[in-house]
């Protein structure tokens, strides 16, 4: 048997506070949570606070089989976002600030992971603070030219830039938005692009490290396009009743890496992704267990 590929998620870890209580999140940290499912060695490279959050958010990765060894305690509150949910299951959320992982640490440590990782998926959100986004860069410019390096666009409220958004891309070897997210990207572009793959195409123009695209579009299912133009569209399951959206997008990245990592087609990592997200929007929060049938073994890799 291989050993584990190594992936890591990069940036904000919190608790999503929804009406009924607190659950565990974060998109780098929902990320991480279900390439471990699909048999990878993930890491959390973040900062929680000197505080009962911090502490409860420590006890919770080692319930989920998490690390905690790129958890740094910082002097600043552990990061809170208010979670709401309308009637069809889609959230918005309010997030803190000036919490721990807006002070994410540079460290020979993470230094030696980011040499090693064969993939990690990172966002704007975490770089809304220039020391967060310090740290960030730096590690994605520590990565192995062969690492899959995913921008997970994941806008929120006015944390994003037209900078931070296009030095994201110019590190990226693989784009994941979302049908809300896509007109923003365009407009930073410069795209006036009238169709999908159009627009697809002008981004390949204009990063050439971007090598996959993918785009999720709620019922409408989600597309993957390479750079060499083979294209995947998956429908969205309408059987599945859903609870809330909160993570689907970042099970869908992290089952579409976790499959590209072990061989997996295109066509058929974007089915394993399309099938995981779906089963998350069935379940509440961002991190629940996850059946067998869902997951990618060790042994597979």
């Amino acid at each position: 048997m291989k050993e584990k590929p190594i992936v890591v998620g990069l940036g904000e870890v919190l608790w999503d506070v929804f009406p009924d209580g607190k659950r565990l999140g974060g998109a780098p940290a929902n990320f991480a949570y279900h390439a471990s499912r699909q048999g990878c060695a993930a890491f959390v490279v973040s900062a929680v606070g000197n505080d009962k959050n911090g502490d409860e958010i420590e006890m919770l990765f080692a319930e989920k089989g998490l690390s905690t060894e790129y958890l740094s305690r910082v002097p600043a509150p552990t990061g809170t976002v208010k979670v709401s949910i309308d009637a069809r299951g889609v959230a918005s959320y309010a997030f803190s600030e000036n919490c721990a992982w807006d002070a994410l640490p540079i460290s020979e440590k993470t230094d030696a992971l980011a040499k090693t990782a064969q993939a990690v998926c990172f966002g704007t959100l975490a770089q809304r603070n220039p020391r967060s986004r310090e740290a960030i860069l730096h590690f994605l410019d520590a990565l192995p030219r062969s690492a899959k390096c995913v921008f997970d666009v994941n806008l929120r409220q006015n944390f994003f830039s037209e900078k931070i958004i296009s030095e994201s891309l110019s590190r990226s070897s693989v784009l994941k938005m979302n049908e809300d997210e896509a007109p923003i990207l365009a407009k930073i572009i410069g795209s006036e692009a009238r169709s999908r793959e159009a627009f697809f195409h002008d981004i390949f123009a204009k990063f050439p490290k971007t090598e996959l695209i993918a785009q999720t579009s709620g019922s409408a299912g989600s597309v993957v396009c390479s750079r060499d133009g083979e294209f995947s569209e998956i429908g969205a399951d309408k059987s599945i009743r859903i609870a809330d959206t909160v993570g689907a997008g970042d099970a869908f990245t992290a089952g579409l890496v976790s499959a590209l990592l072990r061989g997996m087609n295109l066509k058929e990592a974007h089915s394993r992704a399309s099938e995981l997200a779906g089963f998350v929007c069935s379940r509440f929060g961002a991190m629940p267990d996850v059946p067998a049938r869902f997951c990618l073994s060790e042994s597979q890799f």
